[in-house]
């Protein structure tokens, strides 16, 4: 028999058993609640009849199936996973038991000859790569980038022509933690974006705050040192509120910009999908015909850009420290699709690289969007998970000089630095050059790089000179041709722009000597609540530093920011508030700056928790799930106990559930304490004495309505408010006689992400 068609016989025996066991459980499954470890339901027993691997769920992808030097193998992008239902050696030989080392008999020792046994562990010990320095805690997903056309004028770039699909994968990260750290702390987060376009792959690396710490990247070692743990304890973990940090950042003044950012709510961003993201440098796009222009980029997020309170971030590090990479995958599972709008601003690429005044080159400063509007010209949308951690989010590779044709740099010297640190870090973290071969990695287009050997070499390369010029091989590979009408030929041209001829030194142009102006802008663009919110960022992370000469110097930086800023933060820290050593410049509030700007959003993905009565009047609850499904929201029940309600499968019960994991509440009954409710084994259960309605109730209404978050309540469900002491008249809270009309007011009130008014300041 034909070996080619013996293997095709088998692996279409493996795909129509694998696809017999999902559609047997697919009635089990309940699709609209997402979390679903795997594509079927466990079965109370071990199985002992061999089935091939599973299919990967509906909302998983993989890298597509290309070739290390880019050729599409028109494979299915899982034809990578394990293969054949029996257990097997690396080498493909089955094996019949791996619970038992191969021992000198039962009680004996184990023997050095159990190679099982040594490829197990030797495998097991070396699963680990080194973690990133920076952006180790992250999370990502597939997706695609449409393009609008509008930018043809100004790139010609591929990834920017009219109407152009090109998958991407996006990458969302904490800077300061280890990749064991949590989700929610304060910190600036990155939103890398790989670009798989069919001029080769472009990187877009962004943060989710438009500045950065400093303006010249030969200090990016330093305030990474500073914001990381202490190096003598390793404390504290994924926080700038300590000693090094606060030290660093009052002594470099041209932090303040970026640590006001941080300080606001920005630091604690609600969801990866409701967070800006921002390319930071200024980017020189070249059209098709040789005009450059500069460029900074924007990512403007569909659901409007949107916070967690401090308390709830707090809680959440407890309850869930991963909770932002659970609600990004939870959206997709869910087909609430995450989705951002690409945008620039386009300045003139004059001599000076200047607008308005503002250095293009200084990476501490933004162009307020009132002067120069932010101009879309395209849509992603990350609609896959991935099938391995791993294979996809840890080794994926970034890199500021992966450019494509009619995208180049400009000399921002903390970009310039990233151009070197990139490829360093990953011959460090990925064992090699080759890294550009994994999967995730590989790019769309022909690849003919010249390059040989190397560790993890994946390409198996033919011919006898790789080296240029040659006859041997043909004279292959050719240089591209400059004709950018030809698509075979369009290759990437640095941009012809002229170096100023100077004195080599080491300083930075006066233009970059103003640390306050725009910091103060961003301040005076603030609401009060806003402001509320990062006087108390302050006054928390500088309460938390023990030399006092570290607190007073950021206060005196404070004081050339904002002088009711200093003095509040002063008051909080028990200290005298300095006076101002700068003058104060008032530059025009920029609105843009607010989260509270814009909406009304949609609730795409977004968590309602409905508290149920089980001996209570059920009716409404399950036309208001249907509702909320049907409205691209994801219900929770919460009820005393597990298993189902009512006929309604029941997701948390009042001793799993916490207010943090939703955005609004339905109350549909009034649970009296439930047999659980008991302080000794259920420390919730004594935070409240309400003998009516079950303590862990009484806690999460009263959470809800202290992050101010929009509370529903019909029939019983209105006596439970009464019960935990809600006002049915205040902001936000909505009461009615039927579920639906009820969440229909609610659903209006989750537009706006808050009931700001609870939170103790006017909006505006």
């Amino acid at each position: 028999m034909d070996p080619k068609k013996a293997a095709k016989d088998v692996a279409d025996k493996v795909a129509d058993a694998a696809e017999s066991v999902v559609e047997k459980a697919t009635d089990a499954l309940t699709p609209q609640i997402p979390g679903a470890p795997g594509p079927a339901p466990a079965p109370l027993k071990e199985p002992t009849e061999p089935v091939p691997p599973l299919p990967p769920k509906p909302d998983q992808a993989a890298p597509q199936a290309r070739t290390a030097t880019g050729a599409d193998t028109g494979a299915d992008p899982h034809v990578r996973t394990q293969q054949g239902a029996h257990l097997t050696t690396a080498t493909g030989v089955k094996l019949r038991d791996t619970d038992h080392s191969l021992k000198a008999g039962s009680r004996g020792p184990t023997l050095l000859q159990d190679h099982h046994l040594r490829e197990k562990i030797t495998h097991f010990d070396h699963e680990r790569i080194p973690e990133r320095v920076v952006h180790a805690r992250g999370s990502g997903a597939h997706g695609y980038f449409e393009a609008y056309g509008t930018a043809e004028s100004i790139c010609h770039a591929a990834v920017f022509e009219k109407g152009e699909t090109t998958p991407v994968f996006v990458r969302f990260s904490t800077v300061l933690g280890n990749r064991g750290s949590m989700d929610t702390a304060r910190d600036t987060r990155g939103f890398a974006t790989k670009f798989y376009t069919r001029e080769g792959n472009w990187d877009l690396v962004a943060n989710n705050i438009p500045v950065f710490f400093i303006q010249d990247g030969i200090k990016f070692p330093d305030i990474i040192h500073a914001g990381k743990p202490h190096p003598d304890r390793e404390i504290p973990q994924a926080q700038s509120a300590h000693d090094t940090f606060w030290d660093f950042v009052s002594l470099h003044t041209e932090a303040q910009h970026h640590t006001i950012w941080n300080m606001s709510d920005r630091g604690i961003p609600r969801s990866y999908r409701m967070m800006e993201g921002f390319g930071v440098h200024t980017f020189r796009l070249v059209n098709a015909e040789g005009v450059t222009s500069l460029v900074k980029f924007h990512w403007k997020p569909k659901l409007g850009v949107h916070s967690l309170t401090w308390e709830e971030a707090q809680m959440l590090g407890g309850v869930d420290p991963d909770f932002h990479r659970r609600d990004l995958a939870d959206a997709i599972e869910s087909g609430a699709f995450p989705e951002w709008e690409l945008g620039v601003q386009v300045f003139e690429d004059n001599p000076e690289q200047v607008f308005e005044g503002i250095d293009l080159l200084d990476p501490t400063k933004i162009v307020p969007e009132e002067l120069a509007p932010v101009q879309p010209i395209g849509r992603l949308v990350l609609n896959k998970n991935t099938t391995n951690f791993f294979a996809e989010t840890e080794q994926i590779a970034f890199h500021a000089g992966h450019l494509v044709p009619g995208i180049d740099v400009t000399d921002d010297p903390l970009l310039q630095t990233r151009l070197f640190s990139y490829v360093d870090t990953q011959l460090s973290r990925l064992g090699g050059p080759n890294y550009n071969q994994l999967p995730i990695n590989r790019p769309h287009t022909e690849v003919n790089d010249m390059f040989r050997d190397g560790f993890h070499q994946h390409a198996v390369h033919s011919g006898v000179a790789p080296y240029k010029p040659n006859t041997l091989d043909g004279g292959c590979p050719f240089a591209a041709g400059a004709d950018l009408s030809e698509e075979q030929t369009k290759a990437f041209t640095d941009a012809a722009v002229r170096v100023a001829e100077s004195t080599k030194v080491r300083e930075n142009p006066v233009s970059y000597d103003d640390h306050y102006s725009q910091t103060r802008q961003f301040w005076l663009s603030m609401s009060p609540v806003e402001k509320e919110h990062i006087i108390r960022a302050y006054t928390f992370e500088l309460g938390k530093c023990y030399e006092q000469a570290i607190k007073e110097r950021q206060l005196q930086a404070l004081a050339n920011i904002d002088p009711v800023l200093c003095a509040e933060v002063a008051t909080g820290l028990g200290l005298p508030a300095p006076e101002p050593t700068v003058p104060l410049t008032d530059l025009a509030p920029s609105p843009a700056l607010s989260q509270l700007t814009g909406g009304p959003w949609p609730g795409d993905g977004r968590m309602v928790g409905i508290v149920v009565d089980p001996d209570g009047d059920l009716d409404g609850v399950t036309e208001v799930r249907t509702a909320i499904l049907a409205a691209g929201m994801v219900p929770l029940i919460f009820a005393p106990h597990g298993g189902k309600v009512g006929g309604l499968d029941v997701q948390r019960t009042f001793a799993t559930g916490r207010s943090v994991e939703v955005d609004a509440v339905l109350v549909a009954g009034s649970p009296v304490p439930a047999p659980d409710a008991r302080p000794l084994r259920e420390e919730k259960a004594g935070a409240a004495d309400t003998p009516t309605l079950d303590p862990r109730v009484t806690m999460l209404l009263e959470e809800c309505f202290r992050h101010a978050k929009a509370i529903g309540a019909w029939g019983a469900g209105v006596d439970a408010l009464a019960a935990a002491g809600i006002a049915t008249d205040a902001p936000g809270v909505v009461t009615g006689s039927a579920g639906a009309e009820v969440l229909t007011e609610v659903q209006t009130l989750m537009g706006t992400h808050r009931a700001w008014e609870r939170l103790g300041a006017p909006v505006a």
